[in-house]
């Protein structure tokens, strides 16, 4: 009697198999994105922006940031909420493997998803012109694992990006967990578990004087001695004139909320939830993310007048916390 294929049966064999068809971006690599793009991210790297400065760098003119990859090739918020919307009034059915996929899983129970990681490979930085077009195969599948999220499974899809010639420019490997809401560990009572400490910051020979002056309960951001270029986070040359040379500036602490985000999840027992982390212009013109005090998901908002405090976790650390201007506190 042969024995029906089990869930891990059938998802196996869609791997090796195309996620879906080729996609092509709609617009080429091109100049007012890239502007764009560093403005948002605040990446002044000028050989995204300075054809002059592109060529001394050894690069054929202007190229695109390479952490832009995808942006060339999304097809856009409305079209996303359009697929959506068609699917779930029946009127789109899943024929592509990727769909086919997602649905196996969504029967089984595994109807929740989150993106794990992504790792990109560049074969040679984009220029204006280049028109990405990308195919995506379904790398692997795992097994049924148990995640602090619940049970779930891997899905790894590898992306092959390829230029208006067919020549491979970048590939990408995106993994997603598909799981069971309601599986995951349950946290410990408050009460049973002692508060974890606070994880400790990765110091390296470029950041360690940041972290120092935060004991000292002063903000250090890096300027360049050789152009006076202020730059954060801490990193070995300067992106405006290459040079290795600089020095450490205590910052006044003042500063705006240039843009913020409220975490829910996943949780790190050392914090308190909803968590609202900052990105925070000083007024100096660098910036840097941070925690905050006294400001609440409700109360956050772009352009908040903020002040840095210290936060001393232990003897180790201590580290900068912003609180609106207009409330006083000591350090």
């Amino acid at each position: 009697m042969t024995e029906a294929p089990t869930l891990d049966d059938k998802l196996q064999a869609f791997v090796g198999q195309s996620s879906g068809p080729p996609t092509k971006g709609h617009h080429p690599v091109n100049e007012p994105m890239i502007h764009h793009w560093v403005e948002a991210m605040g990446d002044h790297n000028p050989v995204y922006v300075d054809d002059e400065a592109a060529r001394a760098a050894g690069f054929p003119g202007i190229i695109a940031p390479p952490t832009m990859l995808q942006a060339w090739i999304m097809r856009g918020l409305r079209a996303s909420l359009q697929a959506d919307a068609d699917r779930e009034a029946g009127t789109l059915t899943a024929e592509e493997p990727s769909d086919q996929v997602m649905e196996l899983l969504n029967e089984a129970g595994f109807t929740s998803v989150v993106a794990t990681n992504c790792d990109q490979h560049y074969e040679r930085p984009l220029v204006p012109g280049d028109h990405l077009v990308v195919t995506s195969v379904i790398d692997s599948i795992s097994g049924e694992k148990q995640t602090g999220l619940g049970l779930g499974h891997f899905i790894t899809n590898r992306l092959e990006y390829r230029d208006q010639r067919g020549d491979l420019v970048a590939t990408m490997k995106f993994r997603i967990l598909k799981f069971k809401p309601g599986t995951g560990a349950k946290k410990p009572e408050p009460e049973a578990a002692a508060r974890p400490l606070r994880p400790r910051p990765a110091l390296t020979q470029d950041n360690s004087f940041f972290f120092e002056g935060a004991k000292q309960h002063k903000l250090l951001i890096q300027r360049c001695t050789a152009c006076g270029t202020l730059r954060h986070p801490p990193r070995p040359s300067c992106a405006n004139c290459r040079s290795f040379d600089w020095e450490p500036l205590e910052a006044s602490g003042r500063g705006t909320i240039y843009s913020f985000v409220v975490n829910h999840y996943p949780q790190v027992p050392a914090f308190d939830y909803p968590l609202v982390v900052a990105l925070v212009e000083l007024e100096e013109g660098t910036r840097l993310i941070a925690n905050v005090s006294g400001i609440t998901p409700e109360t956050a908002a772009i352009g908040t007048a903020v002040e840095v405090g210290f936060e001393d976790f232990d003897d180790e650390l201590s580290l900068p916390v912003f609180h609106p201007a207009d409330e006083t506190r000591t350090n």
